[in-house]
């Protein structure tokens, strides 16, 4: 190492509590886990975030860590298993959200169903007009106009897991207002999303 650090001699330092270590070996690893992390993800604010919170992880743990192996090995471990619970989030969090809007579509067979559905949305922009204003544009987009999560990013300038975050708090605060005013539709929300 070009400080003079042994990979034995970093991890026992990183143990102490030493924040120079840790230092070194964020500086040291980084790129080639943020690379790692964006090959399987294909998103770079997301990417860069699960190395953040690999190298949190490393830290608040530090003292697990087994000085007679190399870091590196164990930080590729923590960042691939990080970001594959990253990949199945952003793909429950997009299913659940689609299937709701699809199961809401079904309802309208018949008339007693059409009732429903009206009741449904009627509920739905009811709760719609309490979220907060980025919330609930983010939502419109999504449901209203048919734009997926990388449409709305670009469109507001905001990463894709930030317009993820939005839609399902959104759909939180929908199950809740579904909730309280105890619509039998509910039930096909917590279905298709909260049980998630």
């Amino acid at each position: 190492m070009a400080t003079g650090w042994n990979d034995k001699d970093i991890i026992l330092a990183l143990k102490a509590g030493n924040e120079s270590a840790f230092r070194e070996i964020f500086d040291q690893h980084f790129r080639r886990l943020y690379a790692f992390s964006f090959k399987l993800l294909k998103n770079k604010e997301l990417a860069e975030e699960v190395v953040d919170d690999t190298f949190m992880n490393v830290w608040i743990n530090r003292d697990r860590i087994n000085e007679e192996f190399p870091i590196a090995p164990y930080l590729y471990t923590i960042t691939r298993r990080l970001a594959l619970n990253a990949l199945r989030q952003i793909a429950t969090s997009q299913k659940a959200i689609d299937n709701l809007w699809l199961e809401m579509e079904k309802v309208s067979n018949d008339t007693e169903e059409s009732i429903l559905l009206g009741d449904l949305q009627r509920f739905t922009e009811a709760a719609l007009v309490n979220l907060p204003p980025q919330q609930q544009l983010i939502f419109r987009m999504s449901r209203f106009e048919g734009l997926n999560y990388d449409e709305i990013a670009e469109k507001l300038n905001i990463s894709r897991n930030t317009v993820k975050n939005h839609l399902v708090a959104a759909l939180k605060t929908l199950k809740v207002h579904f909730n309280q005013s105890d619509v039998v539709c509910f039930l096909m929300v917590a279905a298709t999303f909260m049980k998630k």
